[in-house]
């Protein structure tokens, strides 16, 4: 069954839309406080289309995350007790939560720059930031470097691909879909 070739087709048409880039700033900003999809999944394919674009696409990427992060920031710092529920024991985000106050403890503001590199959902670490009341400077500071630096690769790695790395993809795309699939059913599966 050819499900995820029909998928990455549209895909690719919809990251040459011509309002593709608000797309892209919207979730982004979104993501960095308080939506589940990284920015990455139109980063990306943004970038092989539009290879001439990548950079762009990346410093804006980059600059609505970190503005966003700040709103995640402001929500921890001033509304933490409209969330409370999701972070409290047994809610859906209390144990992201708890990790990421012990990096705080262990890592300070480092922790900011590694989650904004890694795929950890960096929502939880921006608004934790708010929440212990991280020095706001720093914290910015750290977002706009570790966001940076994954968004630029991201798009690094996608417009030196480019069109060849478009038809790849292209060609093996159902079965990478498929073994991610299995992969997540074995997962559950095993847990």
């Amino acid at each position: 069954m050819r499900i995820f070739s029909s998928l990455y087709d549209r895909v690719m048409v919809w990251s040459r839309h011509r309002h593709a880039p608000w797309y892209l700033g919207g979730l982004s900003f979104a993501e960095s406080s308080f939506f589940p999809i990284p920015p990455d999944v139109m980063l990306a394919p943004m970038s092989m289309a539009k290879p001439q674009m990548a950079s762009w696409f990346a410093a804006l990427t980059t600059a609505t995350s970190v503005l966003g992060g700040l709103l995640g920031y402001l929500i921890g710092h001033f509304a933490f007790e409209l969330i409370a529920p999701l972070v409290s024991t047994g809610g859906h985000y209390a144990e992201p939560f708890a990790a990421a106050q012990a990096w705080f403890e262990k890592w300070g503001v480092w922790a900011i720059f590694i989650a904004g590199f890694s795929p950890i959902p960096y929502k939880v670490f921006t608004i934790s930031a708010g929440v212990l009341h991280m020095a706001l400077i720093p914290f910015l500071i750290a977002s706009a470097v570790g966001r940076g630096a994954r968004f630029f690769l991201v798009a690094a790695l996608m417009s030196w691909g480019g069109e060849r790395m478009e038809a790849t993809l292209r060609a093996y795309v159902d079965r990478v879909g498929w073994i991610m699939v299995l992969l997540i059913v074995l997962v559950v599966l095993l847990h």
